[in-house]
């Protein structure tokens, strides 16, 4: 007789309980260094960059203070001219919005996290002091992690 592995009825767009993220914090997903690239990288490398290492958000930084300035999807890469910079895709961010800015950070509860994703479709992680792109998080990346905890 086998035992199927029980489905999870719930995802990160329907609010689950704080016990089931048992403590957990942003740094327990594990994730990937980010690849930050600057707005004259070209579209081309750019793609073969986020193709490589199966990225789908890049950040876009000032080439000589690293400040975040934007991100760019791998869907608008795609679209793209591979010749022209990646400044001519690039979301940027715009720091006079009205709406508060939320850090994210390693030490970030999940619990947290999961309350981001319910408007925003990625998290960029930074440290306490926003002065150091350290990775980018997405909504899958929570659900893969709820996938892979042992109940």
């Amino acid at each position: 007789m086998s035992v199927a592995a029980p489905a999870i009825t719930q995802t990160i767009s329907s609010p689950l309980s704080p016990a089931k993220f048992r403590g957990a914090t942003v740094e327990d997903l594990d994730l990937p260094p980010a690849l930050s690239i600057h707005p004259t990288t070209p579209i081309g490398a750019a793609q073969a960059m986020s193709y490589d290492r199966d990225y789908s958000q890049l950040t876009v930084v000032h080439p000589s203070t690293r400040a975040l300035l934007g991100y760019v999807s791998s869907h608008s890469l795609k679209r793209a001219n591979p010749d022209e910079p990646v400044s001519t895709v690039m979301n940027r961010f715009d720091r006079r919005r009205v709406k508060g800015y939320k850090v994210i950070t390693p030490e970030t509860p999940l619990e947290e996290l999961q309350e981001f994703f319910v408007g925003e479709e990625f998290a960029v992680v930074t440290d306490a002091a926003r002065r150091f792109v350290l990775g980018v998080t997405t909504r899958g990346d929570l659900e893969e992690f709820l996938r892979r905890r042992p109940e």
